[in-house]
């Protein structure tokens, strides 16, 4: 049996480029505790008890802080699944997405 060739054509100006960075900032409130955003940190942004307890810590003095810096779509994905984590626990934690660069 013959072989069959097949012609790939490579577009000749691709402009491939890094993803867009967003930093995912937490809110302070007066109603979501500690306990719950340490969780959320570790839960959802992999960090350790040590890092989330400082961020948590920064987060209570400044009134925010930024907890990851991210492609878009999964800052936008980790910001929904910590939300929803809080809203299902009855907290009103705010996050919001700001760009990085």
């Amino acid at each position: 049996m013959p072989k069959e060739l097949t012609k790939t054509k490579i577009a000749p100006n691709l402009d491939i480029k890094e993803p867009s960075m967003y930093n995912v900032i937490y809110i302070n409130d007066e109603v979501t505790t500690v306990d719950f955003v340490i969780e959320s940190l570790i839960n959802v942004f992999d960090h350790s008890w040590d890092t989330a307890s400082e961020l948590t810590q920064r987060i209570h003095e400044l009134g925010s802080s930024v907890v990851a810096t991210l492609p878009y779509e999964i800052a936008e994905q980790k910001g929904v699944e910590a939300t929803q984590m809080a809203r299902k626990q009855g907290f009103p934690l705010t996050i919001k997405l700001e760009s990085a660069n």
